[in-house]
């Protein structure tokens, strides 16, 4: 009873002290970081880190708890992101820090959760974001020209991370006051730039270097991509493999800021894949090879709200091919894996942050070893119950392509795949093989569940995939005037430049000029046949010429000529150019210079008294659309529009906006939006903007039937969704929705029909595994730097199958099971010549009714060996349904 008491009494006082620190504001008993040659030092302790990249405002608040657990529980130890200044200072001098851009919120939630901030200042961040994360005011700064050694420029950014770095100590959120912040980072791959900007750029290095030491954060901080980083900061590699990265400074460790597991997607191309057998591979490579840092990017992609997509011309998905998919599900293989890669690297970790470097072993010609000894089994980091478990750990690396190779390691065997690396924690027995996944495969599935309309009349129809679609016939139109529409226009002489006018506050400007056309011109085109054309030397992104109100002509794409031949009545002619941004630039040298809309000279051809230089005429401009600016898409001002009721007669319609309202599907499951049957434009719910829309196809050549992880990636290797929409469905937070009454609203540029338009709910739907006795011994049971008392990975059990659906789901039936030899692969699984006849019974009182459950793959748990002397394998195709469903049924 005494030591029970004792036990109490401590428990209390472990509750009260987390009691306190959760009410004065701190996460952690406050600690400082450092580093060395070999890696981070937290609290005095080297620590191997694995860190998930998550971008705040590519989900709403109420995603961020999810995300963060299943970051988490995924093995991360860190949360990274990008602070993004164009959402937090939209006006100069007016800050956001609300809703999807609570920046002091998102790093809370991290701090509770356990987990450390790495956080990206930049103020230059990239990502694919609109303007790299400027905001457009800076480019109008007098004087100023961005990221070099420039007053103007130099005093805007700093004023601006100051104001980054005084807001986490004022929130007290650093480590060394108790919050998650371990690191920051300053500026964003300028070596891929620097040499543009000749010694000015290296000047400006310099400055910010000593600009950010000089801002008292009392944390390291980093520059990736940047060879010539100061002595003081710590230079870091992006790319899809840094295995080969080194430090610019023998005092600094080797960190990997961007390990890209999938990429960025752009309007009429196909989805980037990357496999998790090639992404695990090179995280396992980087920390054989002294690595200590690394984060992928993105662990959660998220989405483009808005018109945050930078570009041109990127989807308003940023779903990243990430572990965590667009909607917040876990997305397997990746995730499953992944986790399994992080546990066996956290069992090597107390040797490899012993070791100062690793012993090098040449295995074969493309084959090699790297172990890490322990200095000392007292070292801080050795806990008592390992024992003698991990003095040393090791890695076996086969970078051959093609050819699996048995090596000789320790008086040892090992048969190692190509293109993998097998870890070995205790440099005797393998644990995880990065070619090797036991993780199951997870397939979406989007269920149609409501109409998009109350009391709306329903047709429904067998599409040709046999779903049932519901086409509701309740909207509500009104047209988008072509061309001027406000007092707010303005008149003058000669072209300006897009964005000088419209201030990014939209991406449409109109351009109206008048050309009076003699009868002599009309009678000169039709005796020599000829029309008269109009010529611009240069337009991007989405380029429309309209006369008298009619389209006559259009081009897409950046920075190209513009030749189009067009029709004139006799009289005054209302000539229209309408320029239309699709993200502003994001990347690369000078991009406050490279500027919207229109270059060069205009002209008409083809006048009887020769060509017309249009490029000093006077020039009507209005930003943006009637309806935008009127906000037709809020629940406020909506109503305000002169709606009427939407004809089918009138679809497909250019220039059109529409709205419909639509109930909240029951449940918890995300929920997504399809508007395939839509040509471009954009969309809004309860006025939040779910981002720009587009139905163009990718190419329907480019993606293999089959993709080999083995050998280099790029982004082209592994393409999925050829022939088909880049994008069709679109997201939309559960937390922007009401119960009734969603007002959906879209403006439609190109014709769409938006009858068609469902909304369907998104989740898992069918699971599959395959897991042969070959497969290692599962690593769930094993906790970080953890092994339970007597026990050894030489005398763990056999592998095991783990299946699991997503949270509020269960298994509800088994369509297949085979334990002996199946074939094929998820949703196309067959019975082979070898089959336990209970597989189908054994696996369904695992698993039914279950949200997850666990299947031991051996002889005995199926009763027998169905084959002698034959490797078997269980293969298991499951289907999981909402638990709201389930009962809703009964």
């Amino acid at each position: 009873m005494a030591v029970r008491g004792v036990l109490i009494v401590q428990l209390m006082s472990l509750t009260l002290t987390i009691h306190l620190l959760v009410v004065s504001g701190e996460f952690f008993k406050p600690f400082n970081v450092s580093y060395d040659h070999r890696a981070l030092i937290i609290d005095g302790k080297r620590r191997m880190l694995i860190s998930a990249g998550v971008h705040y405002p590519r989900a709403s608040p109420e995603m961020w708890p999810d995300i963060i657990e299943k970051s988490k529980e995924g093995g991360a130890d860190v949360i990274q992101s990008y602070v993004f200044w164009n959402g937090h200072e939209p006006t100069k001098g007016q800050y956001n820090f609300d809703g999807r851009y609570d920046l002091v919120k998102f790093i809370r939630l991290v701090g509770s959760s356990g987990l450390y901030l790495h956080l990206r200042i930049g103020p230059y961040v990239c990502a694919e974001w609109n303007f790299g994360g400027f905001p457009l005011w800076l480019r109008d700064v007098p004087g100023i020209e961005f990221r070099t050694d420039n007053a103007p420029f130099k005093e805007e950014m700093q004023r601006f991370v100051k104001k980054i770095v005084d807001l986490l100590r004022d929130e007290k959120l650093f480590c060394w006051q108790g919050g998650p912040v371990i690191m920051l980072q300053v500026e964003n791959e300028y070596g891929n730039i620097e040499s543009s900007y000749g010694k000015r750029g290296q000047e400006y290095i310099k400055w910010v270097g000593n600009m950010a030491l000089g801002l008292g954060a009392e944390v390291p901080w980093v520059m990736c991509q940047q060879k010539d980083a100061p002595s003081t900061i710590i230079n870091s590699c992006n790319g899809y493999y840094c295995d080969g990265f080194k430090a610019n400074s023998p005092s600094k460790p080797i960190f990997w800021t961007e390990n890209w597991n999938g990429w960025f997607t752009s309007w009429g191309e196909r989805s980037p894949h990357r496999p998790v057998e090639d992404l695990a591979f090179s995280v396992a490579r980087f920390f054989q090879r002294e690595g200590s840092f690394q984060n992928y990017y993105m662990y959660f992609g998220g989405t483009n709200f808005g018109r945050t997509a930078g570009g041109p011309f990127y989807i308003t998905s940023y779903d990243y091919d990430s572990p965590i998919d667009e909607y917040g599900l876990i997305r397997e293989p990746k995730w499953g894996h992944l986790k399994d890669l992080h546990t066996a690297l956290k069992l090597c970790e107390p040797a490899l942050v012993s070791a100062d470097s690793p012993q090098y072993i040449k295995l074969g010609p493309k084959q090699e070893a790297h172990v890490y000894h322990m200095k000392s089994q007292t070292d801080d980091l050795t806990l008592s119950k390992l024992g003698t478990l991990r003095n040393c750990s090791a890695f076996l690396a086969n970078i051959d392509e093609r050819k699996a190779v048995a090596v000789k390691f320790n008086g040892q065997t090992y048969n190692l795949p190509p293109w993998s690396v097998s870890i070995l924690p205790d440099c005797q027995n393998v644990v995880f093989n990065t070619a090797k996944v036991a993780a199951q495969t997870s397939i979406k599935i989007l269920e149609l569940y409501a109409p998009l309309s109350a009391n709306v009349s329903l047709k429904l129809h067998a599409t040709d995939q046999n779903e049932l679609s519901i086409i509701a016939n309740s909207w509500m139109t009104v047209k988008e005037p072509i061309g001027i529409w406000s007092d707010q226009n303005f008149t003058v002489k000669g072209i300006l430049e897009h964005l000088n006018v419209t201030k990014d506050r939209s991406d449409y400007l109109w351009y109206m000029t008048r050309i009076h056309v003699s009868n002599d011109d009309i009678r000169f085109w039709k005796e020599r046949n000829i029309t008269p054309t109009i010529t611009i030397d240069s337009v991007r992104d989405v380029f429309r010429v309209f006369v008298n109100g009619k389209l006559t002509g259009s081009a897409i794409g950046q920075w190209v000529k513009f030749v189009q031949p067009v029709q004139f009545l006799e009289g005054y002619n209302d000539l229209l150019l309408l320029s239309q941004a699709m993200g502003l630039q994001n990347s690369g040298a000078f991009i406050e210079k490279d500027g919207a809309g229109i270059r060069g000279r205009i002209k008409l051809t083809g006048f009887k008294n020769g060509d017309i230089d249009l490029s000093k005429s006077l020039w009507t401009y209005q930003v943006g659309l009637k309806g935008e600016f009127l906000n037709f898409y809020s629940l406020e001002e909506n109503e305000k529009a002169d709606w009427t009721e939407l004809s089918v007669d009138a679809i497909p319609s250019t220039f059109t906006w529409y709205k419909a309202y639509f109930s909240s599907p029951d449940g918890t499951d995300p929920v997504a939006i399809n508007l395939g049957s839509m040509g471009k434009g954009q969309a809004w719910v309860n006025g939040h903007h779910i981002g720009r829309y587009w139905s163009v196809v990718s190419p329907k050549d480019g993606c293999p039937r089959k993709c080999d992880y083995r050998g280099a990636y790029n982004s082209g290797k592994c393409a999925t969704n050829c022939g088909r929409p880049t994008q069709s469905w679109y997201h939309i937070p559960r937390s922007w929705l009401k119960e009734s009454s969603n007002l959906l609203v879209l403006f439609e540029e190109t014709g769409g029909n938006p009858l068609e338009i469902v909304v369907k709910l998104y989740s898992t739907g069918v699971i599959c595994g395959q897991v042969s006795e070959s497969h290692y011994p599962s690593l769930r049971k094993l906790s970080n730097d953890y092994i339970s008392d007597g026990e050894t990975l030489s005398n763990r059990a056999n592998p095991e199958m783990f299946l699991h659906c997503d949270d509020g789901h269960v298994i509800s039936s088994v369509e297949f099971a085979s334990y002996g030899t199946p074939q094929g692969s998820c949703n196309k699984f067959s019975r082979g010549p070898c089959h336990a006849t209970n597989s189908l019974s054994v696996v369904s009182q695992a698993c039914l009714g279950k949200n997850s459950c666990t299947v031991e793959i051996s002889n005995s748990a199926f009763g027998g060996d169905p084959c002698h002397s034959i490797v078997k394998t269980l293969a298991v195709e499951a289907r999981c349904s909402s638990t709201s469903s389930i009962h809703s049924s009964v």
